[in-house]
């Protein structure tokens, strides 16, 4: 009984157990779709670092523009403001020797207007006397009126390309932080996780890192 079993063990073809799938069969391909990602977007990451630094720059160099702008126009108009002061001593001279009806006193005072006055008070005569008096006369512009203007609205062009460089600057942060989520999911994709859960990271990963460079398209660029 013991032969015949013998026999029978040695005749039964031995069991194999059956073949199991790798768990990480998946995994080289991760791998690769993870470190492309990695790559692409760690440039991504430096560009847009790169801009942000530049757009600060720019805001700088606008800030600074504007303030001393700003300082140019207030010292034009202080000149202008001291050259209306000598004007109006000098024209109430005049005016008070014409009431007094001194004559040549008048035409003495009125050798004495400075060049701009002269302008604005031959227009104010030649047009009847109608206005209140030479200061309101278009033709009268003090020495730094214009530079005055000039500088200011320059102050504020700079001043509003400052607040524009600030805001583009901040987006190219905010694509920073953007980009940084990409990194973290493809990083996790490479964990020891389920592969689903591996592909599932990547592929969010990706439609972050699309969206991110879609807009970064639309940012302008600084060199």
């Amino acid at each position: 009984m013991s032969e015949e079993s013998a026999d029978s063990a040695t005749a039964a073809p031995t069991a194999e157990p059956p073949a199991r799938v790798s768990r990480w069969r998946h995994r080289p391909f991760i791998e690769i779709v993870a470190v492309a990602m990695l790559s692409v977007t760690a440039i991504l990451t430096a560009w847009c670092g790169f801009q942000a630094s530049k757009w600060s720059g720019e805001r700088s160099i606008a800030f600074a523009e504007a303030s001393t702008a700003r300082v140019e126009a207030t010292d034009a108009d202080d000149q202008a403001r001291e050259a209306r002061v000598v004007d109006l001593i000098i024209y109430a001279e005049w005016v008070t020797a014409t009431a007094q009806g001194d004559r040549v006193l008048a035409d003495e005072i009125a050798e004495r207007f400075t060049p701009h006055f002269r302008v604005a008070f031959d227009a104010w005569q030649a047009d009847g006397m109608a206005e209140p008096g030479p200061f309101s006369m278009a033709e009268y512009v003090p020495p730094g009126t214009e530079e005055a203007v000039e500088r200011s609205a320059y102050a504020e062009a700079r001043f509003a390309d400052a607040l524009e460089y600030t805001e583009r600057g901040d987006n190219y942060s905010l694509l920073t932080v953007l980009f940084a989520l990409v990194l973290f999911l493809t990083a996790m994709a490479q964990r020891d996780i389920h592969h689903v859960a591996a592909w599932v990271m990547l592929g969010l990963a990706g439609a972050i890192a699309v969206g991110g460079f879609l807009v970064l398209l639309s940012f302008p660029a600084r060199f």
